[in-house]
């Protein structure tokens, strides 16, 4: 079996760019589906950069968005590979778990439903 060594392993891996997995789209995706239900949402847009992923969430359609689902994997052992950016680039929510980073959007769900 013809096994490359663990430098040019992670030399290839490094210029590979970042993207979320199935399992991260996923929870994504099941939120992103939510808001647009309930008339929030409108359109998305995903970028896999060198060293971070980004899901974009738009109100309409050729605006700045007004969310940003970000995966830094350098950050993993720190704060947190996972955050959620506002559209004034203020980090609203960060952490290890996607699902509990994207709680802060859920929030947003529960307030547009209300029943008053």
């Amino acid at each position: 079996m013809n096994m490359q060594p663990p430098s040019r392993l992670s030399a290839n891996s490094a210029q590979m760019p970042v993207a979320f997995d199935r399992r991260e789209m996923s929870h994504i995706l099941s939120v992103y589906g939510r808001m647009v239900a309930a008339g929030e949402w409108r359109d998305y847009g995903i970028s896999n950069l060198r060293d971070m992923a980004v899901f974009s969430i738009f109100r309409r359609t050729a605006e700045h968005p007004i969310y940003r689902v970000e995966k830094h994997p350098r950050l993993r052992q720190k704060q947190g590979m996972y955050s959620v950016v506002g559209m004034d680039g203020r980090i609203l929510k960060r952490g290890h778990d996607l699902r509990t980073v994207l709680r802060v959007l859920e929030r947003k769900l529960i307030r547009s439903v209300d029943l008053d």
